[in-house]
């Protein structure tokens, strides 16, 4: 079996260790869910991601880092007898009783290529790079759609007045899952807008700190150079022992 075949074992059993440590005959709730059409009985109580390994789904693709950060996990879901569509992040949602699901590995999308060093921040920014901005409709579907309760469709409009700072601002935890883009009727990309509003914001409108300055000039002249080297030919047991007691700065 190749390298990468075992780790993705290692992982699916370190996984399904967790959703199936106890005996099934202890497990008091259970419900039924629908993934591509096809019925599975899982415990009550297990997140989307969990509830699919549970039922023997090994997950290579739509997966990262489990715990809502990397938006990789997008899903779409019906609960039996609701008209609503719903999104979420596997990794985050806990699955209910009747519902019937399908995973997104990627949300297409048109991105513009620009160099930050020839951009202002501004409204002339965005037209030049996403001119469909000004197809919004205000529908909220974006809004309605994010996993991270982000007021998308507010941003948006933050950047059709050109106001930069407070559409990074609201787009700050913005994981670019893409369900927003999917849920679009004007068809807009509103992770790619706010991304580059958040970039333009950082540069501009945002002082560099002057330690990180400091820093990064102690690292060029190699202050760091010995320790790192030392760090290196730890042991694992010695790298513990480093970091435990290493000096934690107060907060």
């Amino acid at each position: 079996m190749p390298e990468d075949s075992n780790i993705m074992d290692k992982i699916a059993e370190s996984n399904r260790s967790v959703v199936t440590g106890i005996d099934e005959k202890e497990i008091q709730y259970w419900v039924t869910i629908s993934v591509l059409g096809r019925k599975y009985r899982v415990p009550a109580g297990l997140t989307i991601m969990q509830a699919m390994e549970f039922a023997g789904y090994r997950l290579i693709r739509s997966c990262g880092c489990r715990a809502g950060f990397c938006g990789a996990c997008t899903t779409v879901y019906r609960i039996e007898g609701d008209y609503r569509l719903k999104t979420a992040m596997a990794c985050q949602t806990r699955v209910e009783d009747g519902m019937y699901l399908t995973q997104i590995p990627f949300t297409p999308a048109e991105r513009s290529d620009y160099d930050l060093d020839k951009l202002r921040p501004g409204i002339e920014a965005l037209l030049n790079n996403y001119p469909e901005i000004l197809k919004c409709l205000g529908c909220n579907s974006c809004t309605k759609a994010c996993p991270q309760d982000i007021d998308v469709m507010e941003y948006i409009a933050a950047g059709k007045r050109g106001d930069i700072a407070v559409m990074a601002e609201i787009s700050f935890d913005c994981i670019q899952c893409g369900l927003c883009a999917m849920r679009c009727p004007a068809e807009l990309a509103q992770y790619n807008l706010a991304q580059l509003a958040r970039r333009l914001h950082g540069k501009y409108n945002t002082p560099a700190p002057e330690h990180l300055n400091k820093r990064v000039e102690e690292i060029i002249q190699g202050k760091f150079t010995k320790e790192l080297e030392d760090l290196i030919k730890m042991s694992v047991d010695e790298l513990r022992k480093v970091y435990t007691a290493r000096d934690i700065e107060p907060e």
